[in-house]
């Protein structure tokens, strides 16, 4: 094969890498300004291959125009993507971007425009073979000037991020910045300076654009750049109906959702000062032991209530978890704010049930029974799911502690489903979130019907359940695992005029009495459910309604 093929093979190779992201990841802006990015630089090997394929001088001008067109936007080009890489890209309207892309897009079109063949001359008739002039060391040097300017950037964000996995991604990006300057030097240096006494080595800048598109690439699927977990937490954070701040070790504010914005009244870089906002609030207990502990015990939990200083009259619990990484290292704090506004008018109201109750004997029998009721109901709702009338995720996660303890002190062997509804969110898009709620009720009735009373349905979260089966081994498990996905596929809800059947993905993981050994019994239960996640979602991934069976 000769040399001439070397710049297509690198541009077939970019354009499937090309292909590959648009096809793995979901797009969002970070990922269009690199996939622009992305195209750009597939310009260079495709024009410098064009180039060779035709004898016409001006058909040979259009593609080495084409090539040096998308050499000088690699500059502007890295600059942006590593502004939206680092987190700065706020500031970058289309005005601060013109501004950012001006010298590069002047040199471009004073390279195209080449009087007097200022930027590049041919030779022998034609563009094969080229002499550059001033232009083109101008046009280079501009591109190193941008490259130099991205690298301050990247050098500054690696000092400032603290997280491990995002200084790994910024360390991968800047290794790809070396690499295509480093070979792009080379390139100059053979082709250019030395192209007189040296023979030409062909593709040398296209395999450097190739090396550091490999980085970004290895970047996004090991370290989970643009990763859309990430994404989803993002919508979670963001639409949950508590209040949520998250702060560094410093107390510097690293993310604020929407409803704890109006109440702390800070912004994400902002200092959150915990005693400065405590100061003009209502706080129930001990504020100065409160303090104290945050201050200087910064690896405890902590709780306090307060109250706000407007006419609403609302009570706030604030709760501090603190986050530690393998080694315990604090690494910032989880400040969430739950508005028990309502459950404080209970203990209100209790109260004062309580004071009649001293000056009405006579009624003390009916209201101790109303008490007595109004108990059950709050207890009920506590470990039960309002819609589904399940027990909830946290009532099962406190059993599940106790069980398994109880499995692994007594050999039993025990199983776990965890199952959702297959595309539900079309179902509540087509008939309505009435539908959809009697969907998830219909559904967990079924599956009700059929366990045993020893068994526990929860739901786990939107569309999610899971089942705990105590005394069951790896074939009953399969058996009524399959049982219930048939069942729950034969039962139809009633809208309107129309039937809607729903399927359900399933992953089913069994724990036999011979290897159950474990130390701590919440990391258990993440290996556990962790395991049953794996096997739901490659249910999933094999076409839905089935049941995967966990390793």
């Amino acid at each position: 094969m000769g040399i001439q093929w070397i710049d297509l093979i690198l541009f077939l190779i970019l354009f499937l890498l090309f292909v590959s992201v648009i096809a793995v990841n979901r797009i969002t802006t970070t990922h269009k300004v690199y996939l622009a990015f992305h195209f750009i630089m597939m310009l260079w090997p495709l024009g410098q291959f064009a180039v060779k394929l035709t004898d016409f001088p001006s058909v040979q001008l259009f593609f080495v125009n084409l090539s040096f067109v998308a050499m000088g936007m690699l500059g502007p080009g890295w600059l942006i993507f590593v502004l939206f890489l680092t987190g700065r890209s706020a500031p970058l309207k289309s005005g601060r971007i013109l501004l950012y892309i001006a010298p590069a897009a002047l040199c471009i079109l004073a390279a195209m425009w080449n009087p007097q063949h200022l930027f590049l001359a041919p030779e022998a008739e034609g563009y094969t073979l080229r002499q550059y002039g001033p232009l083109f060391w101008l046009l280079t040097l501009i591109q190193y000037a941008y490259f130099f300017v991205a690298l301050l950037n990247m050098f500054h964000a690696l000092k400032t991020v603290t997280s491990i996995n995002q200084r790994k991604q910024l360390a991968t990006a800047l290794i790809g910045m070396f690499v295509l300057t480093g070979l792009g030097l080379l390139d100059i240096f053979i082709n250019v300076l030395l192209a007189e006494w040296l023979p030409v080595v062909p593709g040398l800048l296209a395999l450097g654009i190739l090396l550091s598109d490999l980085c970004f690439v290895i970047a996004i699927h090991r370290f989970g750049m643009f990763d859309i977990l990430s994404m989803a937490q993002r919508d979670i954070f963001e639409h949950m109906a508590t209040g949520v701040i998250v702060v560094d070790e410093d107390g510097k504010v690293l993310e604020v959702n929407r409803v704890a914005a109006p109440l702390v009244q800070v912004t994400k870089g902002d200092m959150f000062e915990m005693e400065r906002f405590l100061a003009p609030l209502h706080v129930q207990g001990e504020v100065y032991e409160f303090l104290y502990r945050y201050n200087y015990h910064p690896h405890e939990k902590l709780q306090m209530e307060f109250s706000l200083q407007d006419s609403s009259g609302r009570h706030v619990s604030i709760q501090i978890s603190p986050v530690l990484d393998s080694r315990k290292t604090l690494l910032g704090k989880i400040i969430t704010f739950h508005d028990v506004s309502e459950l404080r008018k209970l203990v209100v109201e209790m109260n004062r049930k309580n004071e009649a109750l001293h000056e009405r004997n006579l009624e003390l029998i009916a209201i101790q029974d109303e008490l007595f009721r109004a108990n059950q109901k709050l207890e009920q709702m506590a470990v039960t799911d309002g819609l589904t009338g399940c027990f909830n995720r946290r009532y099962l996660m406190q059993q599940l502690e106790h069980e398994v303890l109880l499995n692994m002190r007594y050999q039993i062997p025990f199983s776990i489903f965890l199952f959702d509804i297959d595309h539900f969110k079309q179902i509540n898009d087509k008939f309505g979130h009435l539908v959809g709620d009697e969907v998830l009720r219909s559904t967990a009735e079924t599956v009700r019907s059929l366990l045993r009373r020893t068994d526990i349905l929860a739901r786990y979260g939107g569309e999610e359940f899971t089942v705990y089966l105590p005394h069951t081994n790896r074939e009953q498990a399969e058996l009524l695992a399959e049982k219930i996905m048939l069942a729950v596929g034969e039962n139809e809800v009633q809208s309107g005029p129309d039937k809607v059947s729903v399927t359900i993905s399933m992953g089913v993981l069994s724990e036999s009495s011979e290897n159950l050994q474990f130390n701590d019994p919440k990391e258990y239960l993440r290996e556990v459910f962790a395991s049953a996640d794996s096997a739901l979602y490659k249910a999933k991934d094999e076409g839905r309604n089935r049941v995967v069976m966990a390793r």
